[in-house]
C-alpha cells in the first residue's frame, strides 16, 4: 500500500487526486483538500504553514509521497522542510521554483542556456521612467510581466501606450503585493498559446498530452486575464514536430541548465509555449501542474499515476508507468462567478451534480459542504471535464454536461476548444 498526502484544495488538485487513486494499492491523505476531494482522500486537518507539522504527520504516518499541487507552498519551500525529514517530494525545491517564482531569473536563464523566448528588458521601481521611454520605443503590443507570483494574473498585454501606462502604475503601486516591485517587459510574440508537462526526476523527463488553456475571461481571448477559463487536449497545434523541438531546444537544455546552476529540478515542468509557423518559443515556466490544463491532461492519462510521480521524486523516473498519455480527448469548461477574476459573491448552492453522464468529471475548485449541500465559495467553481473520441464529441460532452448545473451568478465561455477544432479541420 503506497501512502500519499496531497497539498492543496483546488481544481487541479481534484484532478490530480482523482488520478492517484486510479492506481492500485494506494491510500490517499489531502492537505486541505475541497468537497470533491473528500470522496476519494481523507482529509487532514493540519495547518498548511505549518510545515514542521507537516512533517511529523508524514513521519508518523509513514507517507512514502507529498505531492504538491499549488505553486505558492512550493515557493514558500514547503518540499525543502520535507525532504529535509527524508521524505519523497514530488515538487521542485524552492531555489529550482524560481523559474516561476521569478520572471526575471527565467528570462536571464533562458538567454544565458540559449532557450528560445521573447527579448526582453528588466525594470524595478526606481527604474519607471526608463521603462516608460523603453515601452515608447517599442512596438505595440507589448507584454508586461510582474517579476513575482501573481496568480496567474500578473501579465499584461498593452495594445497602447495608455494601457502600458496603466500597467506599470498597477504593478508598481502595489497592486500585486511584492510580486510587482520588479517587472519585464516583453516583445509580443505572434502565434498560438500551448502547454506542454514535463514530469521529470532532475535528468530524465516524459512530457504528457499537450494541451490548450484560455486565460481570458471573454470568449474570443478577450478581456482580462484570469487564472484559466478553460483547457482541452491533445491539443493539434503541438504537431510530434513541434513537440520533438519542445523537447530538444527547451525541455534538455532546461534540465540540463538547472543542474549546472545547482537546482535540481524534481516535480512537474509546465513549459507555456507560444507556437509560429511550428516553431516554439517559452512564454513562461511553472513550477508545477497548470491549472485548468491539469484536469484535461490527466483525464486522458493511461497509466499509474501514483508510480510514476513516486519514481520522479526518487530520482529513477519509471517510463513503463505509463501506458497512453492520450485515451482519446477532454475538453475542460470552467464555472466561474460572475465578476472573477475581479469581484464576485460566494454562497450560492450548486444544483445539478448528481445529473452528470459517466463521460465527464466535474472537479471542485471553489466549492464548500454544509450539511451536504455543495455552495460556491471561490471565483473559479468547478472545472466540467468531458471525454470525446474526438476534440468535437468531448467538447459537445462538456457543454451538455455544464447545461445541467446552476448556481446564482454562474460564468462560463463558450468557446472552450473551438481554436483545437479549427486545427483539426
Amino acid at each position: 500500500m503506497m501512502k500519499i498526502l496531497l497539498i492543496g484544495s483546488g481544481g487541479r488538485e481534484h484532478a490530480i487526486a482523482s488520478t492517484l487513486v486510479r492506481s492500485k494499492n494506494v491510500q490517499l491523505f489531502a492537505l486541505p483538500g475541497n468537497p470533491g476531494i473528500s470522496r476519494t482522500a481523507q482529509i487532514v486537518a493540519l495547518d498548511t504553514k505549518k510545515y514542521q507539522e507537516i512533517s511529523n504527520f508524514c513521519l508518523e504516518n509513514s507517507i512514502d509521497l507529498v505531492v504538491i499541487g499549488p505553486e505558492q507552498p512550493i515557493a514558500d519551500g514547503l518540499s525543502d522542510a520535507l525532504r529535509s525529514n527524508g521524505i519523497n517530494v514530488f515538487a521542485p525545491s524552492r531555489s529550482a521554483a524560481q523559474l516561476e517564482t521569478s520572471k526575471l531569473f527565467a528570462k536571464q536563464f533562458m538567454e544565458k542556456y540559449a532557450i528560445p523566448t521573447a527579448r526582453f528588458r528588466a525594470f524595478d521601481k526606481s527604474q519607471k521612467q526608463a521603462a516608460l521611454d523603453y515601452i515608447r520605443e517599442s512596438n505595440l503590443p507589448i507584454v508586461i510581466k510582474a517579476d513575482g507570483l501573481a496568480a496567474g494574473k500578473g501579465v499584461i498585454v498593452a495594445n497602447s501606450f495608455e494601457e502600458a501606462l496603466k500597467a506599470l502604475e498597477e504593478m508598481f503601486s502595489g497592486s500585486f503585493g511584492s510580486a510587482g516591485e520588479k517587472i519585464v517587459v516583453e516583445e509580443f510574440m505572434q502565434g498560438e498559446e500551448a502547454s506542454i508537462f514535463a514530469i521529470t526526476d532532475g535528468n530524465n523527463f516524459v512530457t504528457l498530452a499537450p494541451a490548450q488553456d484560455h486565460k481570458r475571461i471573454l470568449d474570443g481571448d478577450k478581456g482580462k486575464n484570469t487564472g484559466g477559463m478553460g483547457a482541452y487536449c491533445p491539443a493539434p497545434i503541438v504537431t510530434f514536430e513541434v513537440l520533438e523541438k519542445v523537447k530538444s531546444l527547451i525541455i534538455e537544455p532546461t534540465l540540463k541548465g538547472m543542474i549546472a546552476e545547482g537546482h535540481p529540478y524534481i516535480g512537474c515542468l509546465y513549459v507555456g509555449l507560444m507556437i509560429d509557423e511550428g516553431n516554439p518559443k517559452v512564454v513562461e515556466f511553472n513550477c508545477r501542474f497548470g491549472d485548468p490544463e491539469t484536469q484535461a491532461v490527466l483525464s486522458v492519462f493511461d497509466g499509474d499515476f501514483a508510480e510514476l510521480l513516486f519514481s520522479a521524486a526518487k530520482g529513477e523516473l519509471n517510463i513503463s508507468a505509463i501506458r497512453e498519455i492520450s485515451r482519446g480527448y477532454a475538453t475542460c469548461v470552467v464555472l466561474a462567478s460572475e465578476g472573477y477574476p475581479d469581484k464576485y459573491e460566494t454562497g450560492f448552492e450548486i444544483t445539478g451534480l448528481d445529473e452528470i453522464s459517466d463521460n465527464v468529471i466535474v472537479y471542485h475548485a471553489g466549492t464548500k459542504e454544509i450539511n451536504g449541500k455543495i455552495y460556491t465559495n471561490g471565483g473559479r467553481v468547478l472545472g466540467v471535464t468531458a471525454f470525446g473520441a474526438t476534440l468535437k464529441e468531448s467538447q459537445k460532452n462538456a457543454y451538455n454536461a455544464v447545461n445541467n448545473i446552476h448556481f446564482q451568478n454562474i460564468y462560463y465561455r463558450r468557446d472552450i476548444a473551438a481554436k483545437g477544432l479549427k486545427n483539426n479541420n
